[in-house]
């Protein structure tokens, strides 16, 4: 069985500052991380190859500074890692990003034999689209399998795959042909940590590396900007809210008072309906 997983760097979204002149991402002096969903789906895989013997390629598609993230999924346990980075491909969107990495997968596929499961992770942290996973499912014709909180059964002589969707109200319990494309959700594992072993090979790994001339039947109007349809009109920063607060101290009935009379000065009564 022959897994691959899809990785994007993500800027960390516990240091994001947005520029108030261009109300744009400042990615200068933010750390980058591997997407975090992304990584839920690389452990699923990572089980998988435990419990099958399966083979785990990762493929990412970004800058070349994306082969650290790269090397922090060897680490983990993936047995290849392949980054696609060409300028002609910077700028693309959700439509020109599923196209490029539909189409690495099916280099993949060719060169390290065919590919049966696919994962991803159910969105990422700065696009926040959900979009690049079901867009790779339909160019490759896979099944899709959204929203996964639970991988059941996958039985290889069967070619067959199990899973539990989280959905609003429920769980729905699916089963489906390989090969597929499943997304993950934080809710599906829980990541493990880089062995010794594991990130001593890391550290010696050489990701392999393609550009837009290791794909001689790539549509290069279908990639990067000229791919993009997708056009950001205008972005913001919402206004602050102020907010004011008042430390009541005392017993338990003066702050009871207090905070009933302060209640009665604001208009929440009103919302509420309650005659004064």
């Amino acid at each position: 069985m022959h897994i691959v997983v899809c990785i994007k760097q993500v800027p960390d979204s516990r240091e994001i500052r947005i520029d108030p002149k261009t109300n744009t991402l400042i990615r200068q002096g933010v750390p980058a991380i591997v997407n975090y969903y992304d990584l839920h789906g690389m452990e699923e895989a990572l089980r998988l190859k435990d419990q099958l013997g399966a083979r785990v390629t990762v493929v990412s598609m970004g800058p070349p500074s994306a082969e650290k993230s790269l090397r922090q999924c060897i680490s983990l346990g993936a047995d290849e890692a392949v980054l696609v980075s060409d300028r002609a491909f910077a700028g693309a969107d959700t439509l020109a990003t599923s196209y490029v990495l539909a189409k690495t997968i099916e280099k993949v596929a060719q060169e390290m034999g065919p590919v049966d499961v696919v994962f991803c992770g159910k969105q990422t942290l700065d696009g926040d689209t959900g979009q690049v996973g079901p867009g790779i499912a339909c160019r490759l014709d896979f099944e899709q399998l959204t929203y996964v909180e639970k991988v059941q059964e996958v039985n290889p002589a069967l070619r067959s795959i199990t899973v539990h969707r989280h959905l609003e109200d429920g769980v729905e319990v699916v089963q489906t042909k390989l090969p597929v494309l499943i997304s993950a959700l934080k809710e599906l594992n829980k990541v493990r940590r880089a062995s010794m072993p594991g990130m001593l090979r890391a550290a010696k790994y050489k990701p392999i590396v393609w550009s837009t001339a290791d794909f001689p039947d790539l549509d290069r109007s279908k990639i990067g900007l000229k791919g993009s349809p997708t056009i950001v009109s205008k972005t913001w920063v919402p206004e602050p809210r102020k907010v004011q607060t008042q430390m009541i101290e005392g017993d338990l009935k003066t702050i009871g008072q207090t905070l009933v009379a302060n209640l009665w000065t604001t208009d929440l009564p009103a919302r509420l309906g309650w005659e004064v």
